[in-house]
């Protein structure tokens, strides 16, 4: 059995006896507490013998992982959602709302999955359509009216491929998303709490700040889907994870994103007070930084992120190579 299989049997078996404990009303602290020791010591033997970014993927989609509401949830008390994007409709896959953090009052808008099934449907499994986006804009420019610096959370496999999307201009309302944010004059923070895939991440994603948590990936495309496209065999998914280089380490070391933000073992669903209470010291420093930047200085610093992203250097993937060894 792999230590990823006894990772799995361990957490079921805690599970089923937490289960079974409140079913019948008895007391199985201890034996719970044991196997949850134990199934610390298999996590850190994980992270350190065998994590790679097939098994960051693995994680960044986990179904209990927390989602944009619950972070929100999280970090403020008094968040007000907004919606409708007042040319079509309400798309749920995107939320967004006025919000205090700490006395700092903020825009967030993130992309938001579901639970189950049913709340799946509802969402659209966290793929944006044209209206998600043009609400998402409509939010950053009310942002950028009241002066409000502006937050993103970011967790989609990608923006909505159907046909009703794309006859209702998918492609303009993302590249539309991508010049007007460009432009905003005020601050914007982005978080990449999941699945960063593709255009439906970078709908929201033109920031002054790019960090992800320690989990998450951020690509072009899925690791299934460039498989596909450059072995013609998505089963060969993990191999071009590795080439796509899409976890944070190595997005951090390319330069493309500025901070990574620490989960516990296991992954952020394992505790979620304490990634929150990291995720928001680090978006409050990020704000914090930002202010003290004049608004020519902030659009030229924007402007010059995004020129610099792609810049290639042999010598960095050669000490990416030497580091992964």
């Amino acid at each position: 059995m792999s230590l990823k299989d006894e990772i799995k049997e361990l957490e079921n078996n805690i599970e089923e006896l937490k289960i079974f404990s409140k079913e019948k009303n008895m007391d199985f602290s201890v034996q719970i507490s044991a196997l949850e020791k134990e199934l610390e010591e298999k996590y850190k033997s994980f992270e350190e013998n065998e994590m790679d970014s097939w098994s960051r993927i693995q994680i960044s989609r986990d179904p209990k992982r927390p989602y944009t509401l619950d972070y929100i949830n999280e970090l403020t008390q008094d968040f007000v959602e907004l919606h409708g994007d007042r040319l079509s409709k309400d798309d749920h896959a995107i939320v967004g709302g006025l919000a205090t953090v700490d006395d700092y009052k903020i825009m967030i808008i993130g992309h938001q999955k579901g639970r189950d099934i049913e709340e799946n449907i509802y969402r659209n499994f966290g793929m944006a359509s044209p209206e998600g986006y043009r609400k998402a804009l409509r939010l950053m420019r009310m942002a950028e009216r009241f002066k409000l610096p502006i937050l993103t959370l970011i967790d989609t496999a990608g923006a909505y491929p159907g046909i009703e999307a794309e006859e209702k201009g998918q492609g303009e309302a993302i590249a539309k998303n991508l010049s007007e944010m460009f432009g905003l004059k005020v601050p914007i923070v982005s978080v990449v709490i999941g699945e960063g895939g593709s255009g439906g991440a970078l709908g929201i994603g033109v920031t002054d700040s790019i960090l992800m948590l320690e989990n998450s990936v951020y690509s072009v495309i899925s690791p299934e889907g460039c498989a596909s496209i450059l072995y013609n065999d998505a089963s060969k998914a993990p191999e071009a994870a590795k080439n796509l280089r899409m976890d944070a380490i190595s997005l951090k070391n390319l330069g493309i994103i500025d901070e990574i933000i620490e989960e516990p073992l296991g992954g952020a669903h394992r505790n979620l007070p304490e990634v929150a209470k990291n995720l928001k010291e680090a978006v409050l420093k990020e704000f914090k930084k930002i202010d003290k930047w004049s608004l020519k200085e902030l659009l030229e610093r924007r402007y010059e992120k995004y020129r610099q992203i792609g810049e290639f250097s042999e010598n960095i993937l050669e000490e990416q190579e030497e580091e992964s060894k």
